[in-house]
């Protein structure tokens, strides 16, 4: 009896908790809270601006001497007097070096005597020869002969004036090599002259900016020993050969030099502006990429975010000319990551990072879509 009792009493709870359940799952499903809506995507937009971009080529170029020459010896001899400064200043014409003369010298001593007696011999026979004593070709002999004597006279004062080392045009000599009393082999050096009233400015550029550079262009130039001075001048040549091993070409510009601040040799970085425009722009990082394609994100009035195509161009300061879209479309250009095509979005108050207008001097293009 009393087994058939717990028995009873157990069949009975197991009922009661089986009506319990659906009803505390009820009152559990009454009390729970209803699911968050998810929160849209925050994002600041701006309106294309009207910005003024400058086209130009950049370089690095070679400093070089207006005019350069490096005078030699043009035979081995004694230097008997040297006439210039270290890096002193020196005319046309002014005189360099001199090698020693004895030798020439008395070579023209006689040179001169044996003119002097042709000619006075030639002038007899010419006297003789119009009262008939003395034939055409012996007077035309002692002619060749008085010839001769003069040309030898001509050779031996040549041979001391090459022994005078005289400047060609006026520039700065360079540090001297060579000392009064030396023994200079002839093609040894004994001065470099240079002009630098102006420079001659040399620099290579691709061969795809050739076509952007017309001679008598103005070129702006900086060196690194002025850092906060332009050099202004303009392209004098451009090479009509293009170099094939690095596919560019060279070119040359003319540049005053007031003051010879400017040094041969000197490097100098090189600008070129070969064209102005305005055009809209737009945050660099408004811009996403798809392959070769470039796009940005329009928002509609009814904040819904568009994918839309454009062609860029120009780029600096942080912003990129765009091609493609109305200048009244509203563009994301933060919070780019979180939208994707057709996603509602949520407009944040931030500051438009857009201004109206400004001026952006642009030296770099990333490729066109």
């Amino acid at each position: 009896m009393a087994a058939q009792s717990v028995t009873s009493r157990q069949r009975a709870s197991r009922r009661l908790i089986t009506l319990c359940l659906p009803a505390i799952a009820l009152a559990g499903c009454e009390g729970a809270a209803p699911p968050k809506a998810k929160s849209l995507p925050l994002v600041t937009v701006a309106r294309p601006a009207t910005r003024h971009f400058v086209d130009q080529v950049e370089a690095v170029g070679t400093a070089r001497a207006n005019e350069q020459v490096t005078l030699s010896s043009p035979v081995t001899e004694r230097i008997e007097r040297v006439s210039f400064t270290d890096g002193g200043f020196v005319r046309r014409g002014q005189v360099i070096a001199v090698l020693a003369q004895a030798q020439e010298r008395a070579a023209l001593a006689g040179a001169l005597a044996a003119e002097r007696q042709a000619s006075a011999q030639f002038g007899r026979m010419s006297a003789l020869n119009d009262r008939g004593f003395v034939t055409p070709a012996t007077l035309d002999q002692q002619r060749a002969l008085a010839q001769r004597a003069r040309a030898d006279a001509d050779t031996a004062r040549a041979q001391i004036t090459d022994r005078i080392v005289r400047a060609p045009f006026s520039g700065f000599a360079s540090q001297r090599l060579m000392s009064q009393g030396t023994i200079i082999s002839a093609g040894a050096p004994i001065a470099t002259i240079s002009d630098v009233s102006r420079i001659k400015l040399d620099f290579t550029v691709p061969e795809t900016a050739i076509a952007a550079l017309r001679i008598g262009e103005r070129v702006t130039a900086r060196a690194a020993a002025y850092p906060d001075a332009d050099f202004t001048g303009t392209i004098s040549s451009i090479d009509p050969v293009i170099d094939p091993t690095t596919r560019a070409a060279s070119v040359r510009a003319i540049l005053p030099n007031p003051g010879n601040r400017l040094k041969p040799g000197m490097l100098l970085t090189v600008r070129v502006v070969t064209g102005e425009r305005d055009a809209a722009a737009v945050p660099e990082l408004a811009v996403l990429g798809d392959g070769a394609d470039r796009y940005v994100f329009t928002i509609g009035a009814d904040n819904v975010a568009k994918r839309t195509k454009v062609t860029t161009g120009m780029r600096d300061g942080g912003y990129i000319e765009v091609t493609g879209i109305a200048m009244s479309a509203r563009v994301i250009t933060e919070g780019v990551v979180k939208v994707s095509d057709g996603v509602k979005v949520k407009i944040g108050s931030g500051k438009d990072k857009t201004e109206a207008t400004a001026s952006i001097s642009a030296a770099a293009r990333v490729p066109r879509a």
